[in-house]
């Protein structure tokens, strides 16, 4: 048997074990379309649009499901709002811009540049467009 794709959500539930409901497999498949850190909110609003019987409680044990499987990652941008992505197949860090809510990975080569290889860190920073002379 093939190891499922990174991107293929699905096939990492089915690998797990986890009963594939139809409104599972659209909430996965359009986790793994996003190329953006969609809150719950967003996601439910990309599921209803595929389908229109998919609550927005069903998306919320959903996520919980695929998070405590370790399928995706949450992460809290000081926004308030938890935003989800895949778990990554390498390590990367992100900006956000303040202004937009814009999520950016990114990766550090510093640490391998100084000879040393990372264990473990977690990075965010949080960001204005250098043209934005406001306050945050």
């Amino acid at each position: 048997m093939n190891a499922p794709k990174p991107k293929d959500i699905e096939a990492l539930c089915t690998a797990k074990g986890m009963r594939m409901t139809e409104q599972r497999r659209v909430i996965a498949r359009v986790l793994a379309a996003a190329d953006d850190h969609p809150d719950v909110e967003e996601l439910y609003r990309r599921c209803s649009a595929v389908d229109d019987h998919i609550s927005i409680s069903t998306v919320y044990r959903t996520v919980r499901l695929f998070e405590d499987a370790g399928i995706i990652e949450r992460h809290e941008f000081r926004n308030g709002r938890a935003r989800y992505e895949q778990i990554p197949e390498s390590h990367h860090d992100h900006l956000i811009n303040l202004r937009t809510g814009e999520v950016i990975e990114f990766q550090s080569e510093i640490a391998r540049r100084l000879g040393y290889r990372l264990v473990d860190h977690r990075l965010e920073l949080y960001a204005l467009p250098l043209n934005d002379r406001s306050k945050p």
